[in-house]
């Protein structure tokens, strides 16, 4: 049967090709995947799945970090124009872009897996020798553009549907192929786990395309990831003219200021590596004006999950502090939230022998383990499903790459989009044949 699973992701390879194009030349950023969704959506009706979509599988208010109405209106509009299903094109607007196909075979345990689907806020590398620009696949969209791999992510995603479709008489349980919204900035992850989708999941696992700095092709898991807390933090005051009556007003801009200072003067902490970082600072209308208003863009990390609720738990305490320092009201928005990566080592392992005895062609590495050295919302699935008694693991699915992650000049080899659906089907038919 493994040998069918690698025939089948040969068979399919220039179809994944071709659909992973697709979604890098209409790249959407998170919550904005409208015609993305409605692609999967349409793909996994057409392959038999039973298809959930938008509020059937996310929960509307534990959605964080959403643009403005205006900008889910035009690319409404765009998606629109651009051919998406009308059949699901409803019902994935104003950021309901979450995407699941479900295969029910009788009794047996409860696998998922989950595929990100969102692109990053970049303008692509327009110049000679950049790949997708060659063979005319770069991004349509201006400001939008695949630099993290979620493009081939998505396309895998639908290939290891389609083999797994194709094996479905020899499977018993019930599949969940999850397509997510918004890992960018680790916004998603959470609205899916709140609507009780996960809830009797047995397995969960993902994988991300990773930089090859070595000859292996797999690692079965990741750590050394941050957990972290994404927070917008404005500050409202009382304008008033700058040098007639200044006492009037309640300087917006004086809370920020302290507010960036005494946060990158958290004390560090003896139990692991801690971050802070304050990326943006948007104030005032004009240089004789008390400032108002004043907006805060931060992000606070942590080595564990405990690390970062000290640092979230510390920079809260400086955001109230300076408002009321100079008699501001504050508002703090959470734009984002992951948990620090815990691969389980019996799963881990159990999928290495999966690969060493099915899959030997495959280099695999001495060790599980592969540090990420970022955040990744898929840790919140991974928490959400063993706190439920689950088994999870993130692992990496290793190429050669052009440019690092989140570069305008990114892309990748597309030979990962043949290797990716076959260890993902492979571990999903391990698990439920």
């Amino acid at each position: 049967m493994y040998k069918q699973i690698k025939d089948l992701a040969f068979k399919y390879h220039q179809d994944t090709i071709k659909q992973r194009r697709d979604f890098h030349h209409y790249a959407e950023r998170g919550w904005l995947e409208i015609r993305t969704a409605c692609q999967i959506a349409t793909t996994l009706e057409e392959l038999g799945y039973g298809v959930l979509v938008g509020k059937e599988i996310m929960d509307k208010d534990a959605r964080m970090g959403l643009p403005p109405e205006t900008i889910f209106n035009l690319n409404y509009l765009r998606a629109k124009k651009e051919g998406a299903n009308p059949k699901y094109l409803e019902k994935v607007k104003n950021g309901m872009t979450a995407v699941a196909g479900v295969l029910k075979k009788g009794d047996g345990p409860v696998v998922a897996i989950r595929f990100d689907i969102d692109a990053l806020g970049l303008v692509e590398d327009s110049t000679d020798g950049h790949y997708p620009l060659q063979e005319g696949f770069s991004s349509c969209h201006l400001g939008a553009m695949h630099a993290c791999g979620h493009d081939g992510h998505a396309s895998i995603g639908l290939t290891t549907a389609r083999i797994l479709m194709e094996l479905s008489e020899h499977l018993h349980g019930t599949l969940k192929i999850i397509f997510q919204p918004a890992e960018e900035g680790v916004r998603g992850a959470k609205s899916i786990c709140e609507s009780g989708f996960l809830d009797d999941v047995d397995y969960i696992y993902a994988a991300h395309i990773m930089p090859r700095d070595d000859d292996y092709d797999l690692y079965f898991g990741m750590n050394e990831s941050f957990a972290t807390t994404k927070l917008d933090v404005i500050y409202h005051g009382v304008s008033t003219h700058a040098a007639e009556s200044p006492q009037f007003g309640k300087n917006a801009l004086l809370s920020a200021a302290n507010c960036i200072i005494n946060l990158h003067s958290i004390p560090r902490n003896s139990d692991g590596q801690t971050r802070v970082n304050v990326g943006t600072v948007h104030a005032g209308t004009g240089r004789n004006v008390v400032p108002d208003t004043a907006k805060l863009e931060i992000e606070v990390r942590g080595v564990t999950s405990e690390l970062n609720r000290y640092m979230e738990i510390y920079a809260r305490d400086i955001i109230n502090a300076c408002a009321l320092m100079h008699d501001t009201v504050v508002e703090i928005k959470q734009m984002g939230k992951a948990f620090a990566l815990n691969c389980d080592e019996d799963f881990m392992n159990q999928i290495r022998t999966l690969c060493q005895k099915e899959m030997p062609d495959l280099k695999l590495p001495p060790e599980n383990l592969s540090p990420l050295g970022g955040s990744d919302d898929f840790s919140y699935m991974m928490e959400y499903v063993q706190v439920h008694g689950g088994k999870a693991t993130y692992m990496k699915l290793l190429t050669d790459i052009t440019a690092s992650p989140h570069n305008t000049s990114f892309d990748f080899n597309e030979e990962v989009l043949n290797k990716g659906p076959r260890i993902m089907a492979a571990i999903a038919y391990s698990l439920l044949k």
